[in-house]
């Protein structure tokens, strides 16, 4: 991961997400944009999505209209990057079977309810360290929450620069702590439990000096499937908050709000 970031901005505009097939690839610094009031934000990203660790000739038919189900587009260099990238997700597949078992169980629903048929999308992030206020309109990720059911994050030992917010409306810092990840609650996992699992504002800002990078593999749910308030979240003195929305609008309308946005440092 280190060395593909640090390979030549040309070099990796090559595999540019937006030239290709849509939210995979490469990302540069403020090509992103998760706040509407930031001037974008300050990391570069590498994104892909399903792709068995051995090509089969059928790959192509998981593809359909939704944005996590298209092909991934990989870097002749450095070596090794395809199978190491690969070999990551898929352990983080085994995590997210493991997770979604548990949140069945803990909302009274059967162990198998929420499948194991969805396509995560996974990023790498890159930030540089950050020298300017912390109140600037630009920092490593604006404040945010993610759009699908959960994320599993690695973050890397010893630098400190993910933010959550807390239920005061304070910032406090999440340290990564060496042999373990992250599991931040998403937007999707909040509207199907009517804010019983609450999703996770949370921001970086790397004031460390040094580069930091991180991984993030965002796990949701069959593009299909409709997502409302489950009937175990819903009670006289918890009435229903969210109404009904298939997984893939809700996905694909946050990725327009995020990617879509004419966003330069200059405004």
């Amino acid at each position: 991961m280190k060395a593909y970031f640090s390979l030549p901005l040309e070099t990796k505009m090559k595999l540019y997400h937006r030239e290709g097939a849509n939210y995979r690839g490469y990302a540069p610094v403020s090509d992103a944009n998760f706040s509407a009031e930031s001037r974008g934000d300050l990391f570069e990203g590498f994104v892909i999505g399903w792709e068995g660790l051995i090509p089969k000739e059928d790959e192509d038919k998981k593809v359909d209209d939704d944005a996590t189900a298209i092909p991934n587009l990989w870097p002749s260099e450095p070596a090794g990057f395809r199978e190491a990238f690969l070999n990551y997700y898929h352990a983080t597949v085994g995590v997210r079977n493991a997770l979604y078992r548990l949140f069945a169980l803990a909302l009274d629903l059967p162990e198998t309810y929420f499948g194991d048929n969805n396509l995560p999308t996974m990023r790498s992030h890159y930030y540089p360290p950050q020298t300017g206020p912390e109140d600037d309109r630009i920092i490593g990720i604006n404040a945010h929450s993610d759009f699908e059911c959960f994320t599993i994050l690695w973050q890397e030992p010893g630098i400190q620069a993910l933010q959550v917010l807390n239920s005061d409306k304070q910032w406090i810092n999440a340290p990564p702590i060496t042999g373990t990840l992250v599991i931040n609650i998403g937007d999707l996992l909040a509207r199907w439990t009517n804010d019983v699992f609450r999703s996770t504002v949370h921001r970086v800002i790397n004031k460390s000096g040094i580069p930091r990078y991180s991984i993030a593999t965002f796990i949701g749910v069959d593009p299909h499937v409709e997502v409302e308030p489950l009937p175990s979240c819903v009670s006289p003195e918890r009435p229903p908050k969210y109404g009904p929305i298939l997984a893939g609008d809700h996905v694909r309308k946050r990725l327009k709000e995020t990617y879509h946005r004419n966003v330069t440092l200059d405004k």
